[in-house]
């Protein structure tokens, strides 16, 4: 299918240079409701996510990529770095909402995987006309319950890595080897479990690795310490906004855990919960076939 790629000027006088969102399109947006995919992170760039662009081809429904603001090819910001006051939900919503009225799209269907489902869910809260559906891959329904999910999942690693991990922590040592070490077990046990990492995943934390800007004013040094921007976030007494139809997806070792889920089924009016028996948090990668196409059969 054709695609189409380039970037989008976001006006936003408080960054103190021009800024621009990088998208691509796969597929003609005049054909079809297009899928909006919001990647994870924040400030993880979408590659990961590039698979889900086959849904052009399969199933003839055009789909929109995007970097957020901070990440991959979208303007970077590194003298914003701990600025708590310029990174907030509100302008990932306004880069969103720039993003759909600067690509002409009046009716869509969104999808979010991890922090772009807190940035899906808070769209959808506000009942913006033209949402038609949405789907939520591995969603936090609140940080205390994702960071609760974290630590309990955290018991099951080996001794040794639980000791390195609170080891380093207790000297607010989060940039040492050892600590990466440590993290990267947790994280191929409950984060991706196909091994070798996939190479769009790596290729998505290469690029958070060269900019962190956004991963930690907003979320923090890890998974376990959340101290960021979005450490008190929660949307459990909002979700019964949502109006649309809604499709929930986890993994059986997510660190979304069905905990950090609940709250969405419990509270949607139209929501169906679909959990992969294979899958840890990248259910979009670890059994990409069938989730991709229980998201284009939603």
């Amino acid at each position: 299918m054709a695609t189409l790629s380039g970037h989008l000027d976001f006006d936003l006088p408080t960054a103190g240079k021009p800024c621009a969102t990088w998208y691509e399109i796969h597929g003609d947006l005049s054909t079809a409701r297009p899928l909006i995919v919001l990647h994870g992170g924040p400030g993880i760039p979408h590659y990961y996510l590039g698979p889900i662009a086959r849904l052009a081809t399969t199933h003839k429904i055009p789909v929109v990529l995007y970097d957020q603001l901070g990440c991959g090819n979208s303007t970077h910001l590194p003298e914003k770095n701990g600025d708590v006051s310029f990174w907030t939900i509100q302008l990932f919503l306004d880069e969103l909402e720039n993003l759909i009225r600067g690509l002409g799209i009046t009716e869509y269907d969104l999808l979010g995987h991890s922090w772009g489902a807190i940035l899906a869910s808070e769209h959808a809260v506000r009942q913006p006309p033209g949402l038609r559906r949405l789907i939520l891959f591995s969603p936090p329904s609140s940080m205390k319950l994702w960071v609760e999910a974290a630590n309990r999942l955290r018991l099951h690693l080996p001794q040794a890595v639980q000791d390195s991990l609170s080891r380093c922590e207790e000297k607010g040592d989060y940039e040492s080897e050892e600590y990466h070490v440590s993290v990267d077990e947790f994280y191929k046990r409950f984060l991706c479990r196909t091994q070798p990492t996939p190479a769009e995943l790596a290729e998505s934390f290469e690029a958070l690795g060269n900019d962190t800007t956004v991963y930690m004013t907003m979320n923090g040094p890890s998974e376990f310490n959340v101290t960021g921007v979005i450490k008190d976030w929660s949307i459990i007494d909002r979700v019964h906004l949502i109006d649309c139809p809604t499709l929930l997806i986890n993994g059986y070792y997510d660190e979304a855990q069905n905990s950090v889920v609940q709250p969405y089924f419990d509270n949607l009016k139209d929501v169906t919960w679909v959990k992969f028996a294979e899958s840890s948090h990248m259910a979009c990668l670890e059994e990409r076939d069938s989730s991709y196409a229980l998201s284009a059969s939603f």
